[in-house]
């Protein structure tokens, strides 16, 4: 099968490569662009580890084709800081214990990423369904919707203080 060319923006950087027309967005991330923050749990979009942005919307990457995001901007999580200078979201993950082992977290984070510019003072309930498609086996959840409170919070400071 003849490669396709596909142009993506990634996290604000502009690639074009030639791509196999059955390739995954997600290995098209981790593989060709050595982006490894997206993770691939089930591979059947049912756990949301995998979840990136794709023109602002949270997607299943691993049921997603790099062909289909051909002229798309994506964000993954590494797209939102780095160790020296946090996401708010980050900041409150790490604050409130919203993870343990980590593998969830960066579908969590894009997943909260979408909510948060949709809805930048949700409730509980918001939060709770803006994560219903993301398993996490390790934290019970509750954390994980006390940091995104605590997000909002920091967030709220943040736009007082510009």
């Amino acid at each position: 099968m003849a490669k396709q060319d596909v142009t993506v923006t990634v996290n604000g950087t502009r690639y074009q490569r030639p791509v196999e027309p059955r390739l995954l967005l997600s290995d098209f991330l981790r593989h060709d662009l050595s982006l490894t923050g997206t993770h691939v749990g089930c591979e059947h979009g049912v756990c949301g580890s995998c979840t990136v942005l794709v023109d602002g919307i949270a997607t299943r990457s691993c049921l997603f084709l790099a062909v289909q995001a051909d002229g798309s901007s994506i964000e993954t999580v590494e797209s939102l800081g780095n160790v020296g200078a946090l996401h708010p979201l980050q900041e409150a993950f790490w604050e409130k214990h919203g993870l343990q082992c980590g593998f969830c977290t960066p579908g969590m984070l894009m997943s909260l990423t979408e909510l948060l510019r949709v809805n930048p003072v949700p409730d509980r309930e918001a939060i709770v369904e803006a994560i219903g498609g993301n398993l996490c086996r390790c934290t019970g959840y509750q954390n994980i919707v006390a940091a995104v409170e605590r997000a909002v919070e920091l967030m709220r400071t943040q736009r007082e203080a510009a």
